[in-house]
């Protein structure tokens, strides 16, 4: 194959990890319009959200898997295919239901699309060159990360949310027919028998019960259950016991336990795996993994917090704080051409701890910057910062994790390390969510005490700020006004509410630098000489 042909085979293959990763972050912004009318309950709005993320990370280990046995690129299409006709299914919606089901198929095809497109760009590319794919490839996440919301913000306003998800029809069919034309076949040599089906599902079981219970331990209670009762379809958790979090994680840990006796068993029975264990005697991958899941905890956990702080403390409409974080896209895209520059002259590992460090300044300039008197102005240069960062750091990364892997592996390989960094990134959000939150109301809780409400106000203003996640803020004068409070009053609030978000943003802030000195500290046990199993 040409030199040329490989090249522009990665933009579509590039374009295809973009289609899922902004389906990822796009439906924050239109959350208001889907709302408003479809009639959407609070339940409702969370699984809308997580149900595409339950499944999408539960099932990245085992399509990588598949598609190593199967063909790579046939895998990548049949995802594109899935996932196009989710999209439309989920723009032609008319229930909470619907839309739900739509966005978990969607998430089936987006499993099916992400490690594919990392071992192919691993398969096609080698040396220097297999140095600037990954840098593309990994700039490219970085940066649609920050695209979703400006996406989403300017279909919602301009036109309707709906096309948010019915945009997905043509930039799939143009995709396609680049994979289908330009992009080569690859799969790998498989013993005899079928797919180990048992640890399969053994592996969705674990990813999903563990990720449902990171990002839902604070609405849920970690251990004694909240004021909120778990519900799916018509099954209710039941009351006056325990949270379902500790349960969901328990069944996870048993279920990793289980795993690895099963995928041992299969090992050593010589049948295929899911995911065969001896990689992580790969010095390489095994540290990489490790230092790109504690990287995931801080790089995207932020991410979560600053458009909430964006829109409903600063003000900024969906398209404009989409527009702000568009310089963390900026700075992806340019650490793509950086990086690539840098292949062949600076080690890997050395790149990324750069890439980190820069990740780490900035966040922590976030945390010290941040403020309702300087609004965005400080902001969107650190998130300049914080995209180059992620572009050098996440490319770079999965360099180092997959140098040393042996072809044959490439599609277990890739979905392993997109299942580390899928579920670091869950409880980044999880822990970073949950400071954003405690911030919030601590914060609050001091602030209203002299504004002249009552305790009963006070406790309600806290409240519905948590529990809307901000968005009340802006709306709090038709909250107050009924109960007589005073203009004076009321101006007092919604700016105490104001600066009690923004120091939970800086808190977030703080967690994450947390994380990210832990990831940089990780790095320095990366570039070591691989030792592969015999």
């Amino acid at each position: 194959m040409s030199a040329r042909r490989r090249w522009i085979g990665l933009i579509f293959i590039s374009m295809a990890i973009s289609l899922v990763i902004i389906d990822g972050t796009i439906v924050n912004t239109i959350f208001p319009a889907i709302i408003d009318e479809l009639d959407l309950s609070s339940t409702e709005v969370q699984w809308v959200q997580e149900s595409y993320i339950l499944v999408f990370a539960s099932l990245l280990l085992v399509f990588g898997s598949i598609a190593d046995r199967f063909g790579r690129k046939r895998i990548l299409n049949l995802g594109i295919v899935i996932f196009i006709i989710a999209s439309v299914w989920a723009g032609l919606t008319e229930s909470a239901t619907e839309l739900i089901l739509a966005r978990v198929v969607q998430g089936v095809g987006g499993a099916m699309v992400l490690p594919t497109t990392l071992s192919l760009v691993n398969a096609n590319f080698q040396g220097k060159e297999r140095g600037i794919a990954f840098a593309i490839w990994g700039s490219t996440i970085g940066g649609m990360v920050a695209v979703g919301p400006v996406l989403g913000g300017w279909l919602a306003t301009d036109f309707t949310w709906r096309w948010a998800f019915m945009i997905n029809l043509p930039l799939g069919i143009l995709i396609l027919a680049g994979l289908i034309l330009l992009v080569p076949e690859s799969k790998s040599p498989q013993r005899a028998g079928g797919i180990d089906w048992i640890g399969a599902a053994i592996s969705v079981v674990m990813f999903s019960t563990l990720v449902f219970g990171l990002i839902e331990g604070r609405i849920y209670g970690w251990w004694e259950q909240t004021a909120n009762q778990f519900t799916l379809g018509s099954f209710t958790w039941p009351a006056d016991t325990i949270s379902v979090i500790p349960v969901s994680l328990a069944i996870s840990l048993i279920s990793g336990l289980l795993f690895v006796f099963w995928e041992r068993r299969q090992e050593k029975a010589h049948k295929n795996v899911i995911l065969d264990l001896g990689l992580f005697s790969i010095t390489s991958f095994r540290n990489g993994s490790i230092a790109a899941a504690i990287i995931s905890m801080g790089e995207f956990g932020i991410l979560f917090a600053l458009p909430l702080w964006l829109q409903n403390v600063l003000g900024l409409s969906p398209v404009s704080s989409g527009l702000v974080l568009l310089w963390l896209a900026l700075g992806a895209f340019l650490a793509s051409g950086v990086g690539g520059a840098l292949s062949g002259k600076l080690p890997p590992a050395r790149a990324v701890q750069i890439g980190v460090m820069l990740e780490l300044i900035a966040v922590i300039g976030i945390a010290l910057l941040a403020s309702t008197a300087s609004g965005w102005v400080l902001v969107a240069p650190l998130l300049l910062v914080y995209g180059i960062g992620i572009g050098l750091a996440t490319a770079q990364l999965t360099g180092v994790i997959m140098i040393d892997v042996p072809m044959d592996q490439n599609g277990q390989a890739s979905g392993s390390q997109s299942t580390v960094r899928q579920v670091g990134s869950a409880l980044g959000i999880a822990v970073l969510g949950t400071m954003l939150f405690t911030g919030i109301q601590s914060n609050l809780e001091t602030n209203l005490q002299d504004t002249g409400l009552t305790a009963a106000q006070q406790a309600q203003v806290v409240e519905i700020v948590v529990d809307s996640a901000g968005g009340a803020i802006p709306v709090l004068d038709q909250i107050l006004l009924p109960q007589q409070v005073s203009q004076q009053v009321l101006d007092d609030v919604i700016y105490q509410s104001g600066e009690a978000f923004t120091e939970g943003v800086k808190l977030a802030a703080w967690a994450a630098g947390l994380f990210l000195f832990l990831g940089f500290l990780s790095t320095f046990r990366l570039g070591r000489k691989a030792k592969v199993k015999a």
